[in-house]
């Protein structure tokens, strides 16, 4: 793990996100782009940083929201396209989902029939869309997986209503968490047999999100062709709504050691919390990379990582280093821009990570630092 910057120059603990590394992501989006005629959306529910919104709409096409904070703050902050989907619309924000949004992807046809009159009232032209779902995911794990049994995302062949397509512009599915395009290919065939019937006449065919664009091992001419083929085959808009592959490998979590001790065990206690700070370290589980340590008794000292909340499991792993840890020592995590600062959280009052960028043309910039009241104004 390579550090364009001095950890001691950044507050502890902090998010900190390379500038010059999320431009390398957005470029192989846009070589995807250009070389497609494809529309690409950051999916804001995996990186939300909105200070980089400029610079993320010189290359991609616009945000996906999951309702309408995430719609507003695409719309205020990118100012380009905005598609707003989620199981379900309450009447109560449905007003503010049509002021937003430029596309709205339905997850049912009763969802449709119930709003489609407001939105066609709307004096702004609005596509819509529904979310179909094709009973066909290779994701192993059912937490991420949208098209495990009795999933709520999505229409299934067997329930889906041809004769209520009118109104409807295109059609929307997500069956991907984390994959490479060859997932995407065999997911592609199976939406062909089930729904391609469908597509003709339709304007655009949304494939979703989970693609892992901007990994090293990633097959982009795969996506390429693959792309190309639904357009040329079908003639309908695609795009794509990656939202961890826009952030992948350019963010850090800068943390400190604040003391260490044994039972049974060397452990270190640091500024940063697997349970506040980097939900997903727990919910996945994963062990996430640190700059400079290797893996248990790999190195010359191994220490179990916990975080300073009352929480029993709040560990983040172990590690080994090349020295023993004392208090002050620097750590810093990587990949630690996506589903971190969107996920994150003041349990036990711990305050939030301080968010900072690591500039191409002025190096670190501070962007926000939080306290009392951020974690106040959360309650009441």
């Amino acid at each position: 793990m390579k550090l364009n910057f001095n950890p001691a120059d950044v507050p502890s603990p902090s998010y900190v996100v390379d500038e010059a590394l999320l431009i390398r992501n957005l470029e192989v989006m846009k070589r995807v782009i250009d070389e497609t005629g494809c529309k690409i959306l950051l999916a804001q529910k995996g990186f939300s940083m909105f200070s980089v919104y400029p610079l993320i709409g010189q290359y991609l096409d616009g945000v996906t929201s999951s309702g309408v904070l995430e719609a507003r703050l695409g719309y205020e902050e990118m100012g380009k396209e905005v598609h707003t989907y989620a199981p379900a619309f309450s009447d109560a924000d449905f007003d503010q989902i049509l002021q937003y949004s430029d596309h709205i992807v339905f997850n049912s046809f009763r969802q449709w029939e119930k709003f489609k009159d407001r939105v066609k009232e709307n004096p702004k032209k609005i596509e819509c869309g529904i979310r179909i779902n094709p009973e066909y995911s290779e994701i192993e794990v059912d937490m991420y997986n949208p098209c495990f049994a009795y999933s709520r995302f999505g229409v299934t062949k067997q329930h889906f209503k041809e004769d209520q397509l009118e109104g409807i512009d295109g059609l929307h599915f997500h069956t991907m968490c984390e994959q490479n395009s060859d997932t995407l290919e065999r997911t592609v065939k199976v939406v062909e047999e089930k729904f391609g019937e469908y597509l003709k006449g339709l304007k655009w065919l949304n494939f979703g999100g989970g693609h892992h664009i901007t990994r090293p091992d990633y097959d982009v001419d795969r996506l390429i062709r693959t792309i190309n083929y639904v357009k040329e085959k079908y003639g309908v808009q695609v795009y794509l709504e990656p939202g961890e592959a826009v952030a992948l490998n350019t963010g850090f979590l800068v943390s400190t050691v604040l003391d260490t001790l044994d039972n049974g065990m060397p452990i270190a206690i640091l500024d940063t919390s697997a349970s506040t700070h980097m939900p997903d370290v727990l919910e996945m589980p994963y062990r996430p990379e640190i700059a400079g340590a290797g893996k248990p008794n790999e190195k010359a000292h191994t220490y179990r990582l916990g975080g300073p909340t009352c929480l029993a499991g709040d560990v983040i792993g172990d590690y080994s280093f090349d020295e023993p840890l004392k208090p002050g020592d620097k750590l810093v995590f990587g990949d630690m821009a996506h589903y971190t600062m969107v996920k994150n959280n003041t349990f036990n009052g711990i305050n939030l990570p301080s968010i900072v960028l690591n500039t191409v043309d002025e190096g670190i910039k501070v962007i926000k630092q939080f306290g009392y009241e951020d974690f106040k104004n959360r309650l009441s």
